[in-house]
C-alpha cells in the first residue's frame, strides 16, 4: 500500500506526463504533417534533429534545456522579461523536459499514422467540391485519430520514465519535480529504501505497460496493421 507521499508521487508523475504530452501534441502533430506530407530541402536534416533526442544522451538533453530556460538563456530571459516566471527546478520544467524526451514518439506515430491515410479518400473528397480545410477535417483527420491518440499514449508513457533530461534541468526536489523514476532513483540511495523502491517501480510497470498496450491497441484500430515501436 502506498503511503500519502508516494501517492503524491505517482499524483505529481501523472500530472507532468500528461501536461507534456498535452505541451507537445500541437508541436509533433505539425512536426508530422511536414515530414509525412511535406517536400522540402532539409527534410532528411529536420528528421534527424525531431529524433535526435532519442539517441542522445539525456543529461545532454537536459543540459541544454538548462541553457535556453536559464534567465539568461534565450527562453528564460523571454519569460522572465514579459512574465517574470522561470520553469527552473518547477514541475513545468520537468514537463517541458518530458514534453522533449517524448516528441520523437509522438512524431513518428502521428507521422505513421498521416502516411497511411488513403490519398484517394482526399482526391474523392475534392473532387466532390470539398477545400482543403473540409478535406483535412472530416477524411485526413478523423482517420489519423486513432494513430494520434497512439503517440499521445506513447508520450505519455515516455514522460513517466523520463530521468536524464529531467534531474539535470530541474534537479531533485520533493513535491516538485520529484517523479516517480527520480523517487526510486532517490529511495535507492537511503538505506533499507527497497520496499518504496519495489512500490514505486510496481506502479511504474503498470502504468508503463499499461500505456503500450493502449497505443499499440490505438495503432492496430487505425487499420494499418503496423506498430508504433
Amino acid at each position: 500500500m502506498l503511503s500519502g507521499e508516494e501517492w503524491e508521487i505517482v499524483r505529481l508523475s501523472l500530472l507532468v506526463g500528461g501536461t507534456a504530452v498535452a505541451l507537445t501534441m500541437p508541436v509533433a502533430f505539425a512536426l508530422a504533417w511536414l515530414l509525412a506530407r511535406g517536400r522540402f530541402p532539409g527534410k532528411v536534416l529536420l528528421d534527424g534533429i525531431v529524433h535526435l533526442p532519442l539517441v542522445l544522451p539525456p543529461v545532454v538533453t537536459g543540459w541544454l534545456l538548462l541553457l535556453a530556460f536559464a534567465p539568461t538563456g534565450p527562453i528564460g530571459g523571454w519569460l522572465q522579461g514579459w512574465f517574470g516566471a522561470s520553469v527552473l527546478f518547477r514541475w513545468t520544467g520537468a514537463a517541458i523536459a518530458a514534453g522533449v524526451m517524448a516528441l520523437p514518439l509522438m512524431v513518428r506515430a502521428i507521422r505513421l499514422s498521416i502516411e497511411g491515410v488513403d490519398r484517394r479518400l482526399e482526391a474523392a473528397a475534392a473532387t466532390l467540391g470539398a477545400g482543403r480545410g473540409r478535406v483535412f477535417a472530416t477524411v485526413t483527420l478523423p482517420l489519423a485519430v486513432p494513430g494520434i491518440l497512439a503517440g499521445a499514449v506513447l508520450g505519455f508513457a515516455r514522460a513517466l520514465g523520463e530521468f536524464g533530461a529531467t534531474i539535470t534541468f530541474v534537479s531533485n526536489i520533493p513535491g516538485e519535480t520529484r517523479t516517480l523514476p527520480i523517487a526510486i532513483y532517490s529511495a535507492l540511495q537511503i538505506p533499507g529504501g527497497d520496499s518504496i523502491v519495489l512500490r514505486l517501480a510496481v506502479v511504474s510497470v503498470v502504468l508503463s505497460l499499461a500505456a503500450l498496450i493502449l497505443s499499440e491497441w490505438l495503432a492496430r484500430r487505425s487499420g494499418r496493421g503496423g506498430h508504433v515501436l
